[in-house]
């Protein structure tokens, strides 16, 4: 494989970065606007994750926004929390990088290997990566496609230049990443990360 592999794709939340918890994402929304942030449970269990979650909330930002407002409201939130709530879901800053993230992408590119981000997400995520070498981002609010779809795996390989059997496709949930299996794609999935620390993706440059 490592003959013909020229470019891999990543996943973004689970792969690249930390998911934040669910607690943990109404905990720092509680903490912006000056709550206590130890409430978080309680406002916790008033969201219906369902409610959140909708097939295809990722394809379209103004879709997105107004899921997650209407699952607020019917969590019974006011609107200073639900706007810090918002705030911190679409923030990036907020969903920290591996810590072997930065290196892997680096020594990617260093081999001369393409590199692309292919997220399902309400916004851009581009500024997060600084400067690390990235040659392509395909964002699904800005192509209004979501995987599984192969829609959105042929978007990102047609960015690349490169066919589906020389790119690699890297995530944490085979019900999505692995989806790109079925346009002929190599796929490597490894596990969510939990902690920052984890290192998982030396599995990816050693395939290179």
């Amino acid at each position: 494989m490592a003959d013909r592999l020229r470019a891999v794709i990543f996943d973004w939340r689970g792969t690249l970065v930390l998911t934040p918890t669910f607690r943990g994402w109404v905990a720092e929304a509680l903490r912006r606007i000056g709550r206590d942030a130890d409430r978080a449970a309680d406002v916790a269990s008033t969201l219906d994750p369902a409610r959140l979650d909708v097939p295809g909330v990722d394809a379209d930002a103004e879709l997105h926004r107004r899921t997650y407002y209407d699952g607020f409201r019917a969590a019974g939130l006011d609107d200073e929390l639900a706007d810090s709530l918002y705030a911190v879901e679409s923030d990036p800053a907020f969903n920290p990088f591996a810590a072997d993230a930065g290196p892997t992408l680096r020594g990617l590119h260093e081999r001369g290997v393409r590199i692309g981000v292919l997220s399902d997400i309400h916004f851009d995520i581009r500024p997060a990566f600084g400067d690390l070498p990235v040659d392509s981002f395909v964002l699904s609010f800005e192509h209004g496609v979501v995987k599984p779809d192969p829609a959105i795996f042929r978007i990102a390989l047609d960015e690349l230049g490169t066919a589906p059997g020389e790119t690699l496709m890297v995530g944490d949930r085979a019900t999505h990443d692995g989806a790109g299996v079925d346009l002929g794609m190599p796929t490597l999935l490894v596990p969510p990360l939990q902690d920052v620390d984890n290192t998982r993706l030396h599995l990816v440059t050693s395939l290179f």
